[in-house]
């Protein structure tokens, strides 16, 4: 059995401010990822012991930033996805095992008026295309390919079930038809998204606005996922979204393989 948790922090120092420690030691998770941890080298120093860690850093200041927390040491360790445009910002960290590749990516958010949507899905395109690079590098000693297992921040609620005011939020950075089919081409390219595939009709989020007390009523949406090769979904487990874990403005997911 496996653990893998990831959480989108909104800034790790705030975080550690409010449970994280608690949460993370309770957990006891084989491998932690987080996203948007918001801050530069030496900016934190974490004691996790019976844990490597891996960074990495938005060249921005306060910006972006994801990291991996992992018991087990991998075989290798990537920063990025080779591509000079897309790798500035830290948004993504890929570790090698023998048997899986795991990656955690925070997605580009299309920002205010869709400024950024253009550019998103460029980079949906070339993650995409990284993640099915991945899976073709190796094979496990049967022939099978090894899976890439996914998770992170992925800044889209991938159908109407993952948003609690699907028809006010259609224009909306994060819930556009051009986010949601870019959601889609990533299954359809032999990804499956674990939580939709042990739970096919539970309603739950991950993330809500700090305003208007979206928590309190739970109008939130579903951004934060475990996706996992379609051709090792049998390995799935356990699917989890802790909504009753405080610290951000999202909940940590949870993956048992």
């Amino acid at each position: 059995m496996k653990k893998l948790v990831s959480w989108n922090v909104n800034g790790l120092r705030a975080c550690v401010g409010k449970n994280f420690m608690d949460f993370f030691r309770e957990v006891d998770a084989d491998v932690f990822a987080i996203q948007e941890s918001k801050l530069q080298e030496g900016q934190i120093q974490m004691d996790l012991p019976g844990y490597h860690q891996y960074w990495n850093y938005a060249e921005k200041k306060g910006y972006s930033g994801t990291a991996v927390f992992t018991k087990e040491e991998p075989i290798s360790v990537s920063y990025g996805i080779g591509i000079e445009e897309h790798d500035h910002e830290g948004r993504v960290i890929t570790l090698e095992y023998p048997d899986f590749y795991f990656v955690t990516c925070y997605t580009p958010n299309s920002q205010d008026g869709l400024a950024r949507l253009p550019y998103r899905m460029e980079w949906e395109d070339a993650f995409r295309a990284y993640l099915k690079e991945l899976e073709s590098r190796k094979t496990l000693p049967d022939g099978t390919p090894v899976p890439v297992i996914l998770c992170g921040d992925l800044n889209v609620a991938a159908t109407e079930m993952d948003i609690k005011n699907a028809k006010t939020n259609v224009k909306n950075a994060g819930f556009t038809p051009e986010e949601r089919a870019k959601f889609q081409e990533l299954l359809a390219s032999g990804f499956t998204d674990t939580f939709r595939f042990l739970h096919p009709d539970t309603i739950k989020y991950s993330w809500w606005s700090y305003r208007f007390k979206a928590r309190e009523k739970n109008a939130g949406w579903r951004l934060d996922y475990f996706l996992i090769s379609q051709f090792a979904s049998d390995r799935v487990q356990e699917a989890e979204i802790l909504t009753d874990i405080m610290g951000s403005d999202h909940c940590p997911v949870m993956l048992v393989l």
